[in-house]
């Protein structure tokens, strides 16, 4: 997967990555959908940020559910 390509695909693959690792208990609320490609690079880093750490702190997992948040409400 290409992830250089700024295309919804890649949004939703992200996304989904994100909240594998995050173990999210609302990972339904989270949506793919809810994010559009004018947000790439934000989730783009927030996904080469996550996928770089073997673990997260409880304060990291809250920064990054809050942040995924803001993104979704734009």
């Amino acid at each position: 997967m290409d992830l250089n390509e700024k295309s919804q695909e890649n949004i939703e693959y992200m996304i989904e990555q994100i909240k594998l690792k995050l173990r999210m208990a609302s990972a339904a609320a989270m949506q793919a959908s809810a994010f559009s490609k004018d947000q790439y690079e934000d989730i783009r880093d927030l996904y080469d940020m996550v996928m770089s750490k073997n673990t997260l702190s409880i304060s990291e997992v809250e920064a990054l559910v809050s942040e995924l948040g803001r993104l979704r409400g734009n």
